[in-house]
């Protein structure tokens, strides 16, 4: 399944286990959040990881709206990534960057704030855009991507001002992060894919003060 195959490249990318298949917390049907007593933010989202405390208990779901996943394997994105499927492949991904982010920093006991985790969604998308249409294309990175994902990004103006100002400033940070990965790794459309790597797993096992630190002083280690 797509989901499990992008939890994967986030695992190879980042060398971090997978301790929790996505698959095991997909909620596909929004009715279904319902019976689970779970309640998405909006009703029109189509992704949404969904936490609910119980006591000791943390309940996890992550829901995809099942037409996205749909759409998706009509268009496999791992076989062929385009405009026409970008959006939705970048929903799933969004998705599955939150649950495992949230999964292996449980696993230190690590608290996540939802700008963390959008920050760092915004950084997995780019990494994995970058590296799939890589693939794709014989070795040569999309020139566009950083104009795509980030300069072209809208946020949402039915959202309340203060989601609004969240997912703008993880937008900017995000980006300003990976306009220093293109300058520094990425090269006459050649990607220096160790020192990215190295990059990017350095930035992903730091707490969200000593990132956003990283960002704001223009470097990426």
């Amino acid at each position: 399944m797509l989901l499990r195959q992008l939890q994967e490249s986030l695992g190879r990318i980042y060398d971090i286990p997978l301790e929790h298949d996505v698959r095991d917390f997909l909620v596909t049907d929004r009715k279904a959040l319902g019976r689970e007593n779970l309640t998405a933010i909006r009703q029109d989202s189509e992704e949404e990881l969904l936490v609910r405390e119980d006591g000791d208990d943390v309940r996890v779901s992550l829901y995809v709206d099942q037409r996205v996943l749909q759409r998706l394997s009509w268009h496999d994105p791992l076989q062929a990534l385009h405009l026409g499927n970008l959006a939705d492949f970048w929903t799933a991904l969004e998705g599955v960057s939150h649950f495992q982010y949230l999964a292996w920093n449980a696993g230190f006991d690590r608290p996540v704030s939802i700008h963390e985790l959008e920050v760092q969604a915004e950084v997995d998308k780019y990494a994995i855009t970058l590296f799939l249409l890589g693939a794709q294309q014989a070795g040569r990175f999309p020139q566009r991507l950083h104009h795509w994902l980030f300069e072209r990004a809208r946020v949402d103006s039915a959202l309340t001002r203060q989601k609004r100002e969240l997912y703008a400033s993880a937008n900017r940070y995000a980006a300003r992060f990976c306009r220093v990965l293109e300058d520094r790794f990425l090269q006459r459309g050649r990607v220096r894919c160790e020192a990215l790597v190295r990059a990017l797993r350095h930035f992903y096992r730091l707490t969200h003060a000593p990132k956003i630190r990283l960002i704001e002083i223009g470097h990426a280690h």
